[in-house]
């Protein structure tokens, strides 16, 4: 394998939004011979993906980049004719103003799927089926199970800026909420006490806790939120511009083949947590989760 470069862009979604009023908009790739970005990127051999460091999804471990979807952006696009997989590191919110402002091709963050994402960009087929869960100081004192046991309490609940939690806990009208840039902020909120709980993917604060052994901390059991009644039932996939039509459907394609294969599917993201469970089952479709069409509860 070849190794990743990994560049950092300025963390604030602001700063990356700017970009875009100065740079080329478009998904095409932008070179005076109209080549697309898929064709760019073939001629290239190199692709180059925007993340947030939100493992087990995308991160760097040793100055390399890593993750399960780095693991399958690296089998798909060498499938494509792209040998090599670069990195941008920004703010998780930064990622889609970073996208449309072209510092970088796509968005390799296992991104929730969500009707305000599909009007400012364009997502891949699901890759992965999403439960949250609650990172909580260890014996779980306040013996919480989903973010419904903190409404009306003087509880501190923390999520992280641009995730879906963030969401959650505005429907919810959580008094005491607020937003850190990425998850080890949100365990350090509570292993010091500034936060008691924070609220994020099950995978992730698993992969954390797991990693962090001496950290007095503990993961709930993975829980479907409702919101005014309905099961947030949730994916996430691959973000691409709006009109990188070629590279969305030709990924698309290699996507495919290896959802429907499961074993196949788990030996490439199966090292970083991922079970069947969290494998697409083609009950929710990219469409479905564009127009905010979510199967409720008797479905």
């Amino acid at each position: 394998m070849k190794p990743t470069r990994v560049a950092r862009v300025a963390g604030s979604a602001i700063a990356v939004t700017a970009l875009a009023l100065t740079a080329g908009c478009g998904g095409s790739g932008g070179d005076d011979e109209g080549d697309s970005t898929l064709q760019q990127a073939i001629d290239a051999g190199t692709i180059t993906v925007g993340f947030a460091g939100e493992a087990p999804y995308s991160f760097e471990e040793g100055g390399e980049l890593t993750g399960a979807t780095v693991a399958l952006h690296r089998e798909i696009f060498s499938e494509l004719g792209i040998d090599e997989v670069d990195g941008v590191n920004a703010d998780f919110g930064a990622l889609i103003p970073g996208l449309n402002a072209d510092r970088f091709d796509v968005v390799s963050a296992g991104m929730s799927i969500l009707p305000e994402r599909c009007e400012q960009a364009a997502f891949s087929n699901p890759e992965f089926m999403y439960t949250t869960a609650l990172m909580v100081p260890e014996g779980n004192p306040e013996g919480l199970k989903t973010l419904d046991d903190t409404v009306d309490t003087d509880l501190d609940v923390v999520t992280m800026t641009g995730a879906i939690e963030s969401d959650y806990a505005s429907s919810l009208e959580i008094a005491n909420h607020n937003e850190v840039s990425d998850p080890q902020d949100g365990m350090d909120a509570v292993t010091t006490g500034r936060a008691d709980v924070f609220a994020l993917t099950g995978i992730s604060l698993n992969w954390m806790a797991d990693n962090n052994p001496d950290a007095e901390v503990e993961v709930t059991e993975s829980f479907v939120q409702e919101i005014d009644g309905v099961p947030q039932v949730g994916a996430g996939g691959t973000v691409f511009r709006t009109d990188d039509t070629e590279l969305q459907e030709a990924y698309n394609e290699k996507l495919d083949e290896i959802i429907s294969d499961e074993d196949r599917y788990l030996g490439i993201v199966g090292e970083y947590g991922f079970t069947a469970e969290e494998r697409p089952d083609g009950s929710l479709t990219t469409e479905m989760l564009c127009e905010g069409d979510l199967p409720t509860g008797d479905e």
